[in-house]
C-alpha cells in the first residue's frame, strides 16, 4: 500500500485531498507546517492558526490518519519573508507564494515526508499531473476558476514523480458536496486567498513595520523625465496604478515602472502603459529541458490575469524572452511570466 503525506491547511481542500486518497486506498498521513508570524502576531498567520491547527486535528481524527506539526518558522521568515522584503526593495512586486511552493512546500516539507518514508506528497492545490511517455506533465484545473498552474510552475520532474493533486479533477462545488459526504468539519469553511503572514493586513502595514527605511519618499516623474510630483515611497505603488498618485494632470497618468536605484516613480498615459515584450529569469522548465525553438504559447504575467497570446523564445542562463501579440497591460518585475499550450504548463520564470 503506498504512504502518502498530505499537506493539511485547516481548509476543505486539503482536507478532501486526503480523504479522496484514503478512499482509494492509500496509507494517509496528515502534515501541518508551523509558520513564522510577526512577534506578537502569532495568532493570526493564515496557514497555521490555531484555529486551522484544530480543524486540521479534527478532519485526520475523524479520516483515522496520523496527523503531525512541523515547525517551519526559521526557514520561513528566512526563505519567503526575506523574498517578500527583498524584492519590494529591488523596486519589484514580488510574488511570495512561488518561492513558498518551491523552497517551503516542495523542499522542506517534501523531505519530511519522505522521512516518514511516504511515497507522494499531495496538496490541496487545484491542478492536475498526466504521466505520458516517461515525463510528467503539469495540467490546468478542471475548473479554470480556482486552477493554481500558475504558482506550481516552478515544479521539476523530480517533485512531480511524488506529488499527487486530487482535488485537481473536480469543480470546486463538487469538492465541499465530497467533504459533506465525508462528514468532514471544514466542508462550509471559507476559502482564503491573502497572503499567509499578512493576516488579510495591507503588505504596505507590514512593510512599514518590517522595513521602513525603503519607503523614501522621491519625485514622479514622466518618461520623458519631467518631475510632476513626489511619491511617500517605491513599495506603496504598483504598475499600472492610476489613483492615489497625487497627481494634477489634463490626462489619466499610470505608474508605468519604478526605478529603485534612482527611488524614482515613473508614470506615463495609457498608451504609453502596455509592453510588448518582457524577459523572465530563472525559468524552469518542467520537462526538465528548455524547447530548442521559439514556440507560440499563451502566458499569463500574474495569477489572477488573462493568458495572452505570445511567442516564447528560450535563451542562455535559464532565461526567456516573451514576444506578445498585442501590447500587455500591467508587465510587473518580480511576478512570473507561465507559459501554457493549451492545458499543458511548459514553464515560467520570473519577469525583469
Amino acid at each position: 500500500m503506498p504512504k502518502v503525506v498530505v499537506a493539511m491547511s485547516g481548509g476543505v481542500d486539503s482536507s478532501v485531498a486526503a480523504a479522496l486518497l484514503k478512499q482509494q486506498g492509500y496509507e494517509v498521513m496528515g502534515m501541518m507546517m508551523r509558520l513564522w508570524s510577526e512577534p506578537g502576531k502569532e495568532e493570526t498567520n493564515r496557514c497555521c492558526t490555531p484555529d486551522s491547527m484544530g480543524q486540521a486535528r479534527r478532519v485526520a481524527a475523524k479520516l483515522d490518519i496520523p496527523f503531525y506539526v512541523v515547525d517551519a518558522k526559521d526557514v520561513f521568515r528566512k526563505t519567503v519573508v526575506e523574498y517578500f522584503l527583498e524584492g519590494y526593495a529591488a523596486g519589484g512586486t514580488p510574488n511570495p507564494c512561488l518561492v513558498c511552493n518551491r523552497s517551503i512546500r516542495w523542499e522542506f516539507l517534501l523531505n519530511h515526508a519522505l522521512a516518514l518514508g511516504a511515497d507522494f506528497m499531495a496538496t490541496g492545490h487545484y491542478v492536475r499531473r498526466n504521466d505520458e511517455r516517461g515525463r510528467i506533465a503539469l495540467l490546468r484545473a478542471v475548473d479554470p476558476s480556482k486552477d493554481q498552474s500558475y504558482v506550481l510552475h516552478v515544479l521539476t520532474q523530480e517533485k512531480l514523480r511524488r506529488a499527487l493533486f486530487p482535488v485537481g479533477e473536480y469543480p470546486k462545488t463538487e469538492i465541499r458536496k465530497i467533504a459533506e459526504s465525508f462528514g468532514l468539519p471544514t466542508a462550509s469553511r471559507p476559502d482564503s486567498q491573502d497572503l499567509c503572514f499578512l493576516a488579510g493586513e495591507d503588505y504596505r502595514n507590514f512593510l512599514q513595520r518590517n522595513a521602513a527605511e525603503m519607503l523614501k519618499p522621491g519625485e514622479i516623474v514622466t518618461t520623458d523625465g519631467r518631475v510632476v510630483g513626489h511619491h511617500n515611497g517605491l513599495p506603496n505603488y504598483t504598475i499600472g496604478q492610476r489613483k492615489g498618485l497625487g497627481l494634477a494632470s489634463p490626462v489619466p497618468l499610470f505608474v508605468i515602472t519604478k526605478h529603485a536605484t534612482r527611488n524614482t516613480l515613473v508614470v506615463g498615459t495609457a498608451d504609453e502603459l502596455g509592453s510588448s515584450a518582457l524577459t523572465a529569469k530563472d525559468v524552469n522548465w518542467i520537462s526538465g529541458a528548455a524547447p530548442a525553438e521559439p514556440f507560440r504559447a499563451q502566458v499569463k504575467i500574474r495569477y489572477t490575469a488573462r493568458p495572452a497570446w505570445a511567442w516564447v523564445t528560450p535563451l542562455n542562463g535559464e532565461q526567456a524572452q516573451v514576444q506578445f501579440d498585442l501590447p500587455a497591460r500591467d508587465v510587473t518585475a518580480g511576478q512570473a511570466a507561465v507559459f501554457y499550450v493549451e492545458d499543458e504548463v511548459l514553464g515560467g520564470g520570473i519577469i525583469q
